[in-house]
């Protein structure tokens, strides 16, 4: 069933957009470049993506937000360039090796003195952020971590973000590997799950786009 107009994204399409769009300061074009040389560099946010989540986080005046994932910190430096400069971004990850690298280019940039690093499991942080009284404390909120638990970092981060907040979510279209039955592997069928969910869900007003590898919209009510 045709519902409107869709593009054929084609390579020299992409790289229009991003010839007339982008504005990627000098810094995240370093990080991107150095992420580029790591063999899961496919983790990286895109850098349309990145100037998105920026550009949403000024939109509604987000002041405290939080992210979920960080790999070598394209999104939270991001983010946390677009903040003001008593803003706050609380960003959860696993892996020293990576986020050492985010912590340099932090460092670089200036924004350092806006990020707090919290070294463990996502589940766990996030929980800990609830038992420590910051429920509906955050503007703006980005997960972008493994997808079996995107259900549970969902529904923690929907405790923790005010009502009028926004949730992004990365990943939900999973390079089309959503609508193939034939691939049944823990990640894609946890996100077909976490989708199913959402579309379901009477707690947020929700967009789903297709920018990068999808990207869900949620807005608290």
């Amino acid at each position: 069933m045709s519902t409107g107009k869709r593009f054929n994204w084609t390579d020299g399409l992409y790289e229009y957009l991003l010839s007339v769009s982008l504005r990627e300061p000098e810094i995240l074009f370093q990080l991107r470049e150095e992420t580029a040389c790591y063999p899961r560099a496919n983790m990286q946010v895109a850098p349309e993506q990145g100037q998105f989540l920026a550009f949403l986080a000024k939109l509604i005046g987000a002041k405290k937000t939080l992210e979920v994932g960080v790999f070598t910190g394209y999104s939270s430096l991001s983010v946390a360039l677009a903040l003001p400069e008593d803003g706050k971004i609380v960003v959860c990850d696993i892996s020293e090796e990576f986020t050492s690298v985010a912590r340099r280019y932090w460092q670089q940039a200036g924004v350092a003195h806006k990020i707090e690093l919290r070294l463990a499991p996502g589940i766990e942080s996030l929980e800990n952020l609830l038992a420590h009284g910051q429920a509906e404390s955050f503007d703006f909120a980005f997960i972008d971590a493994d997808k079996e638990n995107y259900p549970h970092y969902y529904d923690l981060v929907l405790q923790l973000v005010r009502p009028g907040g926004l949730i992004v979510i990365d990943n939900v279209l999973w390079s089309g590997r959503v609508i193939q039955p034939a691939v049944q592997d823990s990640a894609t069928i946890a996100i077909r799950d976490f989708n199913n969910k959402l579309s379901q869900d009477n707690r947020i007003d929700l967009s789903l786009l297709p920018i990068a590898d999808g990207l869900t919209l949620a807005r608290k009510r």
